[in-house]
């Protein structure tokens, strides 16, 4: 969450290679390059997480799915042999979620629904088996709060295609459930708690500043979660305050190397010229 992709795979490739029979290094590293293909592809200032990307596809893919292979394999082979099985079942499901994840950013709404059945059966059994793996509520509540928002024409085909439906309410309980007690999953919880809130079908932007403040101070590195506080302060009227810390996190990414820094140094210049679109000063 600190915003340095490159340092987290390298850690993830490292417990790849003390347990390679462990689906955790594969779904870790998978989850890493998610975010590369979100930092690159995606309009970080868009309220929502999904149907956000500017490109259909990234130089990454091959190598996401290639983890995802690796990790969904790993976890069944320990579940076939009966090894540790509920933990087994919640990489399984939450292999599928990064693939649901990848789908949604690209707008493929049918391929994430299809996903994410398949990520709700695995994280299901493995709450049955375990009742305090709440690592599954994170991709349940992404599950629920995105099958009960999708548009009516999507949801007649989801109907058709015989995917659960969902609950708004109870998947925004369940993820603010994941930001407090979750295990691997509590940071990124906050971050799609945050999303939701902030998007079209909430509007709750109090809510979603409260928690990109939080993500700022508890991941200072990052510049995405001042970029977004920005983003927030704008939509509630702070129009000032928000242009200020546009112009300092331009100014702050201004030359950097990272995928998140020069994602997100583009993004703050967007976010300061969609408001003052003939001021030449913004590098």
């Amino acid at each position: 969450m600190d915003g340095d992709t490159d340092g987290a795979i390298r850690v993830f490739q490292e417990l790849q290679q003390k347990d390679p029979q462990s689906s955790l290094g594969y779904l870790l590293e998978a989850q890493s390059v998610w975010w590369k293909i979100y930092y690159t592809t995606a309009d970080l200032l868009d309220p929502d997480v999904f149907d956000v990307a500017k490109l259909d596809s990234s130089p990454l893919d091959s190598h996401f799915s290639d983890l995802l292979k690796g990790a969904i394999e790993r976890a069944e082979t320990h579940i076939q042999a009966r090894e540790d099985v509920a933990r087994n079942n919640l990489y399984e499901g939450m292999a599928y979620a990064l693939d649901a994840r990848l789908a949604g950013l690209r707008g493929k709404d049918l391929a994430a629904a299809r996903s994410g059945k398949k990520m709700r059966t695995y994280l299901m059994l493995a709450v049955e088996l375990d009742p305090n793996l709440v690592d599954t509520e994170l991709g349940l509540g992404n599950y629920n709060y995105f099958i009960d928002t999708l548009p009516p024409a999507i949801k007649l085909l989801r109907i058709l295609g015989n995917v659960p439906g969902g609950d708004k309410d109870l998947g925004l309980r369940q993820i603010q459930h994941a930001s407090e007690a979750g295990d691997l999953t509590k940071g990124e919880a906050r971050f799609y708690l945050a999303k939701n809130y902030s998007g079209d079908g909430e509007k709750q932007y109090k809510k979603a500043l409260e928690l990109f403040l939080g993500l700022a101070r508890d991941y200072p590195h990052n510049p995405l979660w001042k970029l977004l506080v920005a983003d927030m302060r704008n939509r509630l009227g702070d129009t000032r305050t928000a242009d200020e810390l546009y112009r300092e996190v331009a100014k702050q990414t201004y030359g950097m190397a990272t995928e998140a820094e020069h994602a997100v140094h583009l993004a703050a210049r967007d976010g300061y010229l969609r408001r003052h679109p003939a001021d030449k000063t913004m590098e």
